[in-house]
């Protein structure tokens, strides 16, 4: 700086690397795969103590008696605790609906349900004190689907409800209902040239995340305590943890630990009451790690659905009318279910123009797993469903099922079943258009000189086949998802940035209380805030509690509601920042008078580029702070009776085209490609971007023909709780994911930005699914596609607990038992 206090020798502002547009590399990117990253499940803490739950062995009966005596007198055992152990009234939680117990009492309602809890010195010695508490029950009738949840005189899940959901309903049994009427429907259908019905069952899918619910509470001298947790909202689980514990929330102090992926499943609480209650009832640090057994019942599912649906069309290709009932199996416990419902409601139609609706979503109580919030929420299942009948309308009319679904597709100012018009581009036909002008995977990739590569074929290295009886069907699919909370929920995010000069550098500090489960929103955050201030050196503080709330990490929010607040708080701090600016060196250059001045490499520049000063000049020693909360519009609920209204945000769009082989003898199939195209809005890091698209593809290629929980329906216990019998697809399932970006911004989000990560969850099974149905001629209408599916070995191409479809006025260009494509002697 100059003798007269100007800056001097100063020039030409350079462009600030990283900012939003660029990809930019994950922070804990080389940790991760190198696996120097410490997760929840590696947190220690000197003396600590280990906690184990124990669980219920039946999904529905009264506890007639516990005894902790034997428990307690085991050596290392520093505390046994029930229900009559908690230290308050409060003893329910729930993120909507409080109807969860800390601790089951009177009664279990699911298998797995937390009954007693146990702290002691060694993992293994808390396992054992756990295993010798002695519960007696009375089994009680069982509730496992619609009809046993409605019948006349059924069992009640839950006897006596009082939440607001409670009296809009036929049924104590049915969780939430939402109807969407617009238009007249039965009208239509005299309309209609062609209708169709269909009945689809989609199964129970686990989030499967690597890394295992943990969590770490450490008891505090001021009788609160602190709790290290992977979570997906701090803010939401301290609501509900705090009156538990008879504590204020500011004596409940939060951190976000490691989080080894998330997808819904850590939305609820799991055992972070019962590590906090452990804590203060023996004055020592608790740790919890469930074992992969013990996460398949210590978190909430994908809700399983039926689904029915009618769809009607002209013979020119035009949608005349949807009817539609979806019915979601929400298990014991409410969770997210009433969300889910409007979510599986309000999408149901799809992507495509439709005046005349009559949709009903509800959601079941029943003696099954919970199931609540999981990538996609609702609109995954319907999906399913829609794309399937849109498939069979094109074959009753002859159509290319691409085009029926270009000539159905919807645009910017259509409107929705619920009447809100789509007011940002939706560009369903290019995204069509795109998915099926990319180039198809090459036939018969099998073939080498050397014979049959069979790693390449159906059933892989188990060696199944040569290509004989080897078919290839390629089927297509589009989604539409809704991005943010919504039904006029309070959406915002919380975010406190700080910009001051250390050691000589500018330096942006950002902390928000987002949850990084994966997803990676911290690399992004770094990003706005050097864009928005021109200063490469970023700090992202750990998330925790003592920032405002940024809501979960979930409905693909979080980018566009946190960093939203991110962006509006650096607004903040660079308008402040050019104020002393102004203050301190106004008087030596005209140009800081005009409003046009930008933070640019570590500087203040004009919009010419011409440099002002240093910013470490203009900061010297005073750092400027600002805390911003910021909202997305406002949305409303539905309507209880009609469903209309605008109750959402933000729509995502994505198609897929599937690519795939089956051994038609054997009934393996193989994905060859699963190829998509989304619109993006705008790509803040194209390669997160492409990541998460590919991620989603993959996700929705296991429940297409692999992944389902599977439960038993006489005694209502899950089967198959180990990554042993529940399959997940590998690297080795994993097809080629070609993807196609396209970004046409949303003038109302911030930088024009989508959320990416839940809609190529939707569109990819559908496409897997008509594929298998183009090659095989199978009408199948459930998921997953099992071997005895394709082959006839389970009685019938469908589930037998599958209720039939059927169709009037339509020929389905491969009916139920029709002979598969021909081929050739070698395979096709």
């Amino acid at each position: 700086m100059a003798a007269n206090g100007a800056p001097a020798g100063l020039t030409q502002g350079s462009g600030t690397k990283g900012g939003i547009g660029e990809s930019t590399l994950r922070p804990d990117g080389v940790l991760k795969v190198t696996g120097e990253f410490a997760y929840a499940s590696d947190m220690w803490h000197e003396d600590m103590l280990w906690g184990q739950i124990l669980r219920s062995t039946v999904a529905h009966a009264e506890i007639v008696s516990v005894d902790t005596g034997e428990a307690l007198a085991t050596p290392g055992v520093y505390a046994v605790m029930t229900y009559d152990d908690l230290p308050t009234d409060v003893r329910h939680y729930g993120l909507e609906i409080r109807d969860t117990p800390v601790l089951a009492h009177g009664k279990v309602r699911h298998h797995g349900e937390p009954v007693a809890i146990v702290a002691a010195d060694h993992p293994e010695t808390a396992r054992r004190a756990a295993a010798k508490v002695k519960v007696e029950y009375r089994e009680l009738p069982l509730v496992t689907d619609e009809a046993s949840a409605t019948a006349p005189g059924a069992v009640l899940v839950h006897e006596h409800r009082t939440d607001h959901h409670s009296g809009h309903v036929p049924h104590p049994n049915i969780v939430h209902r939402q109807p969407i009427v617009r238009g007249d429907a039965a009208a239509a259908a005299a309309r209609a040239d062609v209708i169709v019905t269909g009945d689809y069952h989609f199964g129970m899918q686990d989030q499967a995340f690597l890394g295992p619910e943990s969590g770490l509470a450490v008891p505090g001298e001021d009788g609160g305590v602190d709790l290290y947790i992977a979570t997906q909202w701090l803010h939401s689980d301290l609501r509900q943890i705090a009156p538990v514990l008879g504590l204020p929330e500011d004596k409940v102090r939060m951190t976000l630990s490691g989080v080894g992926g998330a997808f819904g499943g850590r939305e609820d609480l799991s055992m972070q009451i019962h590590a906090c209650l452990l804590a203060l009832r023996t004055g020592k640090p608790v740790k919890m790690v469930y074992n992969r057994f013990e996460s398949f019942f210590g978190h909430v599912h994908r809700h399983p659905a039926r689904l029915h649906y009618e769809h009607g069309a002209t013979r020119d290709g035009r949608l005349t009318h949807v009817r539609c009932r979806i019915v979601l199996d929400g298990g014991a416990y409410a969770s997210a279910s009433p969300a889910v419902v409007g979510n599986a409601a309000s999408l149901s139609v799809g992507p495509y123009v439709c005046e005349d609706v009559d949709i009903e979503a509800l959601a079941l109580y029943s003696n099954n797993p919970p199931c609540g919030a999981m990538r996609g929420f609702g609109a995954v299942q319907a999906c399913f469903a829609y794309e399937a009948q849109m498939d069979k309308v094109a074959a009753g009319l002859g159509l290319d099922p691409v085009e029926f679904r270009r000539i159905n597709a919807m645009e910017q100012g259509t409107l929705m079943p619920t009447g809100q018009p789509v007011d940002s581009p939706a560009p369903v036909a290019e995204l069509l258009r795109r998915v099926k002008a990319m180039p198809m995977p090459p036939e018969r990739q099998w073939e080498s000189s050397e014979g049959a590569d069979v790693r390449q074929l159906p059933g892989g290295l188990s060696n199944t086949t040569h290509g004989e009886g080897v078919v290839r069907g390629v089927g297509y699919a589009v989604g539409i998802k809704n991005v943010g909370f919504s039904e006029g929920f309070d959406d915002y995010s919380t975010a406190r940035v700080r910009l001051e000069a250390v050691g000589g550098r500018p330096v942006v500090t950002v902390h928000t209380a987002m949850a990084e489960v994966g997803q990676g929103g911290v690399t992004v955050h770094a990003q706005i805030a050097r864009t928005e201030l021109g200063v490469t050196q970023v700090t992202i503080r750990p998330a925790d509690t003592r920032v405002g709330s940024a809501g979960s990490t979930s409905a693909s929010r979080q980018t566009y509601v946190t960093g939203g607040a991110i962006k509006h708080a650096c607004e903040r701090v660079r308008e402040r920042v050019l104020e002393l600016g102004r203050r301190r060196f106004g008087s030596y250059h005209p140009a800081w008078a005009t409003a046009g001045l930008l933070l640019e490499g570590g500087k203040v520049v004009t919009d010419g580029g011409e440099v002002l000063a240093d910013l470490v000049d203009v900061l010297e020693d005073e750092a400027v702070e600002v805390e911003e909360e910021w909202r997305h519009r406002p949305t409303q609920p539905f309507d209880p009776r009609t469903g209309q209204g605008d109750g959402h945000v933000q729509y995502s769009f994505a198609a897929h085209r599937a690519v795939v082989e089956v051994d038609t003898e054997l009934g393996l199939v193989k994905v060859i490609e699963l190829a998509c195209a989304q619109d993006v809005g705008k790509a803040l890091n194209p390669l997160s971007v492409v990541g998460q698209i590919q991620g989603g593809t993959v996700q929705g290629l296991g429940i297409a023909v692999m992944e389902e929980i599977v439960v038993d329906p006489v005694t209502a216990k899950v089967q198959n709780p180990s990554f042993t019998d529940y399959l997940l697809p590998t690297i080795l399932d994993t097809p080629a994911l070609p993807v196609d970006v396209l970004e046409l911004a949303d003038d109302h989000a911030p930088y024009g930005l989508r959320g990416v990560g839940e809609a190529p969850t939707l569109s990819s099974t559908p496409a897997v699914l008509a594929a298998i149905r183009d090659a095989t001629g199978l009408a199948l209408d459930r998921t997953p596609v099992r071997p005895e599916h394709l082959t006839g070995t389970a009685g019938s191409d469908r589930h037998p607990q599958d209720p039939p479809g059927g169709a009037r006025n339509v020929t389905p260009s491969a009916p139920p038992g029709a002979p598969a494509k021909s081929r050739s002697a070698r395979g096709t």
